[in-house]
């Protein structure tokens, strides 16, 4: 949410030449029309480069500040702070294709409208144990497209609902309610991955404990991110960002190992857009095995 009284940008880490870019880019992001000053746009700003470029440059910092979809940001800003104008013109623009999305996703006019009227509720803010009310929309943070991220959000909790459904209702019911299923293959599929096995092997033998669970929790356990989160003690966006942050980071590092064994760029970058560890000749379940239980993320 926005602070209730912004701090000087002198606090907030900003030099002179990165506080003129963000107060350049105020100018465009229309945060006037929601009441939001150029301080409590600069915070906003400051808590964006706080999480994803903390141990940037100055120059990567200026390129972070200049790819944010600044108009979008402060439009999900002004909503979590409960602006008026802000939900109005976020209902204009996007509830009919977030609606839209949900159909796509549950194939079923009532099943969408229940996903959406959910996503609504976690946008406008849940009370947490303080009593404060907490809005999902603190955790978009403008890098990519507003619409981008809600379908993302739409989709991840029809996943976790999907999951849930799995444990509690038979076979049948899970066809009937049109939860989807991956047919397992029998063998894995032949695949000309020129050492691309080798890669993910060993960079998966490098896991620490709390990755190894958190991967075997999600990807194998089949686990809802709220499930995943309760056991770790931390929110589900908190194992979200993670989870991100793990993919990535696994995918950088197989793509180190590919060059290193020869590969150029542009065959990692085809090679690894179309990778499902599942066609790999790989005991992935065997790669993650671990003890059940860590401390605390």
């Amino acid at each position: 949410m926005l602070p209730e009284a912004s701090p000087p940008a002198d606090l907030l880490g900003l030099g002179s030449k990165l506080r003129d870019i963000i107060l350049a880019r105020y100018r465009e992001s229309k945060a006037e029309r929601y009441s939001i000053v150029p301080e409590g746009f600069l915070a906003v700003v400051a808590a964006v480069i706080a999480r994803y470029g903390a141990d940037f440059s100055e120059s990567e910092k200026l390129k972070l500040v200049a790819s944010l979809r600044v108009e979008e940001l402060v439009l999900a800003r002004a909503c979590s702070a409960g602006n008026n104008a802000a939900w109005d013109d976020f209902m204009a623009h996007y509830r009919p294709a977030l609606y839209q999305s949900a159909r796509f996703v549950t194939r079923d006019d009532d099943a969408a409208r229940e996903l959406a009227d959910g996503l609504y509720a976690e946008l406008w803010g849940l009370p947490n144990r303080d009593g404060r009310r907490i809005s999902k929309f603190d955790y978009y943070m403008g890098r990519g497209s507003l619409q981008g991220w809600l379908r993302t959000v739409l989709s991840q909790q029809h996943i976790d609902r999907c999951r849930s459904l799995k444990k509690d209702v038979s076979l049948d019911e899970q066809i009937e309610a049109g939860v989807p299923f991956a047919a397992k293959p029998d063998a894995p599929l032949p695949i000309a991955d020129h050492g691309l096995t080798e890669a993910v092997a060993a960079t998966f033998a490098e896991l620490g404990a709390e990755d190894r669970f958190l991967l075997a929790s999600y990807y194998l356990d089949q686990q809802t991110l709220a499930a995943i989160g309760r056991q770790l003690g931390v929110h589900e966006s908190t194992v979200s960002r993670k989870l991100e942050k793990l993919t990535s980071a696994l995918q950088k590092q197989i793509r180190k190992r590919l060059q290193a064994a020869g590969m150029d760029a542009r065959q990692c970058d085809e090679l690894l857009q179309e990778l499902d560890v599942r066609d790999l000749n790989l005991d992935v379940a065997g790669n993650l095995q671990q003890e059940r239980s860590v401390e605390s993320f």
